[in-house]
């Protein structure tokens, strides 16, 4: 892998992809930041060398490289998923070129599901913890401990600071933002009415298919990490409807403008 990753991290640097401060990953329906970048230049996945390629029709599939807030950011616009049949490996391989790049800090974005019933579809909900329920790690493969710590600490993967500057910040602008539980599911089937009562139990306040497995190797990498869910629906059991795709994706349409005002004003501070 480090063989990819260096050749990799030079075709983007001859691309004007240098040292980087902060990376950002954009979510499902998550994508309107990109207006507010001076772009300096991107790329598209695909012309990417050992990049995986997004194949969800509202992941754009673009690694742009430019200023926001006076800071020099890379920013994925769409990400990978194991149910689009990629490895735990191809799913954070940006993360890992990232950071070669020079990236220290990771803010993540997600669209979710809301499993605490006190949280309403178009709100927003700052990870504090999360649960792995996809199966496996990303850092189940040999020669991991080439690239970092083989076993990486989770005590705290999500940094204290940085969630305390997110919090200040939506106090400020009245933005409505929950503390909680993030699990990580493989997807895409959406959950059962029995699964959704199993989320609740073992602690969950929120349900998705992303997220965790780059959360572990930024930690597996030492950056400083920090995620936020815009919450899409609502997943009552006991009053459970048929899943509605687009309207899944115009709720976090409509919540995002929050979502910008978060992460403008946290990298400002940064």
């Amino acid at each position: 892998m480090l063989k990819f990753i260096n050749e990799t991290a030079d075709y983007l640097k001859g691309k004007g992809f240098e040292s980087p401060e902060i990376g950002i990953i954009l979510g499902t329906g998550l994508g309107q930041l990109t207006n507010h970048i001076n772009i300096i230049s991107e790329v598209s996945y695909n012309h990417i060398p050992n990049f995986p390629t997004a194949t969800v029709e509202f992941h754009k599939g673009k690694l742009i490289y430019g200023t926001l807030e006076n800071k020099t950011v890379i920013v994925m616009q769409g990400r990978f998923h194991l149910y689009e049949g990629y490895s735990l490996q191809d799913i954070t391989f940006p993360v890992r070129i990232m950071e070669k790049l020079g990236i220290t800090t990771l803010l993540v974005s997600n669209a979710a599901g809301a499993i605490n019933l006190n949280f309403k579809k178009g709100e927003l909900m700052l990870i504090d913890d999360h649960i792995n329920l996809q199966g496996s790690s990303p850092l189940a493969f040999k020669g991991v401990e080439e690239l970092g710590e083989r076993f990486t600490d989770m005590s705290a993967p999500y940094n204290a600071k940085i969630n305390s500057v997110f919090q200040d910040i939506a106090k400020t602008n009245n933005i409505t933002l929950h503390k909680g539980v993030y699990a990580s599911v493989f997807g895409p089937q959406l959950e059962t009415k029995a699964e959704y009562k199993m989320l609740k139990i073992i602690g969950a306040d929120a349900v998705g298919m992303s997220t965790v497995p780059e959360i572990i190797v930024a930690n597996h990498l030492k950056l400083k990490v920090a995620a936020v869910s815009v919450l899409t629906d609502e997943c009552d059991p006991y009053n459970l409807k048929p899943v509605d795709i687009p309207e899944i994706i115009a709720m976090a349409g409509k919540a995002e403008p929050n979502m910008i005002t978060l992460f403008k004003e946290l990298i400002k501070q940064l």
